[in-house]
Parts: C-alpha cells; sequence; structure tokens
C-alpha cells in the first residue's frame, strides 16, 4: 500500500495555518481587518462567508493530515476547485472594479494561483503512486 508523502502532509498543516490566519479576522473583524490591507469597501456578510470556507477547508486539510492517500486525493481536488474558482473571482473582480486594484488584490491572487500549483502537482504525483501500486483511484 502506498503511504501519503510527508512534505504533503506537511503541506496540509501550512494550508491549515494560511487558512485560519485569514479565517479569524475575517471572522471576528472583517472591516477592521480589510481595511488596515487596504480594501476599497467591505460585505461583512459576504466576508465572513469566505471565513467560514477558509474555517472548513482549513480545518479538515489538519485534521486529515495523517489520513490514507485516497483521501488525500478527494482533499486535493477540492482545494485545486477553491483555488481555481477563487483565482477567476479575482481576476473578474480586478478587471471590472479598478477600486480592487490594490497590492493586496495580486497578492492574493499569487497566494492562490500558488497553492492551485501546488495542489495540482501533489494530486498528479500521489494519483501516479497509487495507480503504481495497484490501487483503484
Amino acid at each position: 500500500m502506498t503511504t501519503t508523502p510527508a512534505a504533503l502532509t506537511k503541506w496540509f498543516v501550512v494550508h491549515f495555518a494560511a487558512d485560519i490566519t485569514f479565517a479569524v479576522p475575517l471572522l471576528l473583524a472583517p472591516e477592521i481587518f480589510l481595511g488596515a490591507l487596504g480594501w476599497p469597501s467591505v460585505d461583512p456578510f459576504a466576508a465572513r462567508l469566505v471565513a467560514a470556507a477558509l474555517f472548513g477547508i482549513g480545518i479538515e486539510s489538519l485534521m486529515s493530515r495523517n489520513a490514507a492517500p485516497g483521501t488525500f486525493l478527494t482533499m486535493l481536488r477540492l482545494k485545486i476547485i477553491w483555488s481555481t474558482a477563487a483565482v477567476v473571482g479575482m481576476a473578474l473582480t480586478v478587471v471590472q472594479y479598478p477600486s480592487f486594484r490594490i497590492p493586496i488584490s495580486y497578492v492574493l491572487i499569487i497566494i492562490f494561483v500558488a497553492f492551485n500549483v501546488l495542489w495540482g502537482y501533489w494530486r498528479r504525483r500521489l494519483k501516479q503512486e497509487l495507480e503504481a501500486a495497484g490501487s483503484s483511484v
């Protein structure tokens, strides 16, 4: 049986930390947090909805870090879908609304693209390892 690479489990913990770092202030004080980042306008309802998604994905990343490789494939697919949709949404916002053409917007887009590439790499690698070991994926 194939085991999950140790580096991937560490990336899940890093992802948990990144998600929680943003989720807590978005949930508790979205106007203050986003205002400090230079956000031109804040919808606390939408910000807290994003916080909920970050909590869900981040906490599940931590909780599933020791799971079987097949579980990682499912989580990686979720992370790829989430990061792809986030990049598309943020890019559309930057294109359509000039007030969001601020440094933090570009930083967030870069972060989400980087995680998307990372998750894509790990999903392909893990899937290949499972297939080579004769597991059904």
